[in-house]
């Protein structure tokens, strides 16, 4: 009888933690990559909306264009600073250790700084953007930073 109550109490604690894993996934995952997530817009510019999650030690940082569109988002950590596969714009998004050549258009405004991370955003004439993010290291635009190689 010891071994089979022993049994449940281990089954019941593996469930409970499996359970807390999902929803603690299932908090995150709620607006990343959406037009409208439930978390505060932190954008520095009215014509966009910047939303910040974190989840274990990386900042996902994701920008939006005032229609709700999903531009780009990046993924900052303590070593890196990379663009990630999402938004309209993915293709345009430029880190120092991604860069990009400077595109057509270089006239933009910051639309996020936190100090160890810039998010400046550049319309291009035919209608895309380009996003250029830069740590907080980079004292230039972050279109400079974001333009040549480490």
């Amino acid at each position: 009888m010891r071994l089979s109550s022993r049994y449940v109490l281990a089954s019941m604690l593996v469930a409970s933690l499996a359970t807390g894993a999902v929803h603690a996934q299932a908090a995150f995952a709620t607006g990343f990559g959406q037009s409208w997530p439930n978390v505060t817009d932190v954008s520095t510019n009215a014509n966009y909306h910047v939303y910040v999650f974190d989840r274990a030690g990386t900042r996902y940082i994701q920008v939006n264009d005032a229609a709700g569109n999903v531009r780009g988002a990046f993924a900052r950590t303590a070593y890196s600073l990379t663009g990630l596969p999402v938004g309209s714009d993915a293709a345009r998004l430029a880190t120092p250790s991604e860069p990009l050549p400077v595109p057509a258009s270089t006239a933009g405004v910051i639309v996020y700084d936190d100090g160890s991370v810039r998010i400046f955003v550049a319309p291009q004439s035919d209608g895309t953007a380009a996003l250029r993010a830069a740590g907080g290291d980079c004292k230039t635009d972050p279109t400079e930073c974001s333009s040549h190689g480490p």
